[in-house]
């Protein structure tokens, strides 16, 4: 069996010890800037080079995240940054941003990139797709089965799967209720937790519809391991030293074939208990919030858990080579493996009374309680009659075990080739828009693609509604087949696009990685939806070299923003509709009110409903208001398109819409205007 990582989150200096010591052989941070946890305390520069130093002291990796998605105006900062934690010798960059990738390539040719979870890739067909890229690791959405983790475990890629944590609602990268909400955007790093409030599917105002339970997989960890998990993920950098440290050890326990702590965990930290409900792919019982209880016990269980990582934990072992010679100095000798250190003393006495020898050597020289490294053996070249006082002994202990510490440190830190590159400045700034522009319409149905049809310059739909029928009633040429955005049955897709593509539909909207790779096997033309997260000119500009026609802009995105985007990809713009602010693997409805009762809504604290689409593996929680941008098309640059996306429209409200009318009900400016 391949070695397994136990991968620890720190969101502070103590955090990082606290894993450190109880057992972590990497550990994942984030700095002040670029990070998805911006609420953690973070690293400084100077503690990021601290926290390299405290890893590979242990033999442990470090990981920076840097997994958000970045504005141009930001890119030199950005690179800066990178350069920078690249001296301090991180071990690898978890990215989101496809720029931000390949700004880092630019900036550390060799640098090594993770792709993070905000990357929603789902699928073998995804994995694939970044390690063709050049990525020497994925980290897979939270919601995968066993089966689709052992189809990822084996393409090749280095896997990392969160095994104990928080769980999001949302799939992570396809959140966007907190950014469109409150202007906190998850994938700027500054998300608010809007699915942890009061929602209800029934009006039950104490209700939290969209919380899940943490998830556990420890008593798994063994099967996971066996299926050729490289990486075992621990989420939290936002959690105390306490929750770090008790997840290390119950999670090491586990992976050496003990049965962990599970109730011990539970007290810690849970909402509730926990779930495996994805992994196992049971998802009814998957819903709960933080309790009275859970509080309480974590409050009696934390002095406890101090005691695991309190002391230094001996990761390695050392022997002793003890040279004490009459005339000559005293040579203590520290061996670890194929890297030694020495250090020399003082011409030794000749004893009065007890000499030194071998029995006082092993004492001093074992007293390692303060270092990483437990006693091996010793051996002596030693002439009689001759004496090393115990303080120098302990001397000349500290000095070897501090320069073989060093030797080690060094051994294990990388040193990476820093290029001088840095990005040009943009100062574009695109002409006024022209009252029209041609529209893209995601549809819902055959009754929407076909009212659609006569006023879009193409139709957006799932793949699941393209049938002789509708063909019969729009052009394929405008037709550009949707797949579903989350993925669980690969190879059904896949023979489904090829079927497709043989009725002549030959082009396909990508919703995340995954869509990409299967479209680029199947030699069709691919269109970016705003859930790649373009938010750059570099991301653009790789999306493009990938082989994208164009892609719909980020939707967290300002009008200003857009109009200095300078890239060759022809970037559309979202101008109506309801948009998606979660997608989501549990249907709250179904776990609050059974499908029976399906009320096609939630409804928050303030009475706001959000109307809710399911669709056969996943749901979808929509904006209350409408998104209306056709009247000030002139604000937004020179976009190549406008996308509009329709939830419940009927035909002539899909004509309505699409002539520029004004809808009825709330409408909003989305974040053009206000910003995240």
């Amino acid at each position: 069996m391949k070695q397994t990582e136990i991968l620890a989150p720190a969101g502070s200096m103590e955090t990082l010890r606290a894993a450190l010591r109880s057992g972590a052989q990497a550990v994942y941070i984030g700095g002040k800037r670029f990070s998805a946890r911006s609420s953690a305390a973070n690293f400084s520069a100077g503690e990021i080079a601290e926290a390299a130093r405290l890893c590979h002291k242990y033999g442990a990796k470090l990981d920076l995240a840097v997994n958000t998605i970045i504005s141009d105006s930001e890119a030199a900062d950005f690179c800066e940054y990178i350069k920078a934690a690249a001296v301090c010798g991180v071990d690898a960059f978890i990215v989101q941003d496809w720029g931000c990738a390949e700004l880092i390539r630019r900036c550390v040719p060799d640098a090594v990139l993770h792709g993070s979870t905000q990357m929603s890739v789902h699928t073998a067909a995804g994995a694939s797709l970044l390690r063709e890229l050049g990525y020497a690791r994925v980290v897979p959405a939270r919601e995968l089965s066993k089966k689709t983790i052992s189809r990822i475990c084996d393409t090749g890629i280095e896997t990392e799967i969160f095994v104990h944590g928080a769980l999001c609602m949302s799939v992570s990268g396809q959140c966007y209720m907190s950014a469109i909400i409150g202007s906190r955007s998850a994938n700027r790093g500054c998300c608010g937790q809007a699915c942890r409030l009061p929602f209800s599917a029934v009006g039950n105002k104490e209700k939290a519809a969209l919380s899940l339970k943490d998830l556990s997989l420890l008593p798994r960890a063994q099967e996971l391991a066996d299926m050729g998990v490289d990486s075992f993920k621990i989420e939290g950098r936002m959690k105390r030293p306490e929750y770090v440290a008790s997840a290390v050890y119950e999670l090491k326990a586990s992976l050496e074939g003990e049965t962990p702590d599970m109730a011990m965990l539970r007290g810690v930290f849970s909402r509730g208990g926990f779930t495996d409900g994805y992994f196992t792919d049971k998802r009814q019982d998957m819903f709960g919030v933080r309790e009275k209880d859970d509080v309480i016990s974590a409050h009696e269980l934390i002095p406890k858990i101090h005691e695991l990582y309190r002391f230094e934990r001996k990761a390695y072992t050392a022997d002793f080579h003890a040279v004490i010679k009459a005339g000559q100095p005293v040579v203590i000798k520290a061996v670890c493996g194929d890297i030694s250190a020495s250090a020399q003393g003082e011409i030794p006495e000749k004893a009065l009374n007890r000499p030194t020898d071998t029995e006082s050597l092993t004492k001093q020289l074992s007293k390692l309680g303060d270092t990483v490294f437990s006693f091996g053996q010793l051996t002596a070249d030693m002439d009689e009659g001759l004496i090393v006082p115990a303080g120098k002994l302990n001397e000349l202990r500290r000095q070897v075990t501090e320069k073989l510490t060093q030797l080690i440190t060094e051994r294990n830190t990388p040193v990476y080739t820093v290029t001088n590159y840095v990005p040009d400045a943009n100062t574009r700034v695109s002409d006024k828009c022209a009252d029209k522009l041609p529209l893209r319409t995601f549809c819902r149905s055959r009754q929407q693609a076909e009212a659609a049809a006569e006023l879009s310059q193409y139709i957006i739909i799932p793949e699941e509604l393209i049938d002789e029928e509708l063909l019969g009633a729009v052009d394929r040429e405008k037709i550009i087949a949707s797949p579903p955005r989350f993925i669980t049955d690969e190879d059904a897709l896949e023979k489904r696009l090829a079927e497709l593509k043989g009725m002549g539909i030959n082009r396909l909207y990508c919703h995340t990685p995954d869509c990409i790779a299967m479209g680029r096997k199947l030699g069709m033309k691919l269109h970016g939806s705003f859930t790649l997260n373009v938010y750059n000119s570099f991301s653009a500009d790789y999306l493009h070299d990938l082989g994208l026609e164009d892609c719909i802009f980020s939707v967290e995105a300002t009008a200003e923003q857009l109009s200095r985007i300078d890239t060759s990809l022809p970037l559309g713009a979202a101008v109506y509709g309801r948009l998606p602010l979660m997608l989501t693997r549990n249907c709250p409805i179904k776990n609050e009110a059974g499908c029976g009762k399906c009320t096609k809504k939630l409804t928050d604290r303030t009475g706001r409903e959000l109307p809710v689409v399911c669709s056969k593996d996943y749901a979808e929680i929509l904006n209350p208001d409408r998104l209306f941008m056709l009247d000030r098309l002139g604000e937004l640059g020179v976009p190549s398109f406008g996308a509009v996306y329709l939830s419940d429209e009927d035909a002539d409200a899909v004509r309505a819409a699409l002539s520029g009318q004004k809808p009825a009900g709330n409408i909003t400016r989305g974040l053009y205007y206000r910003g995240i």
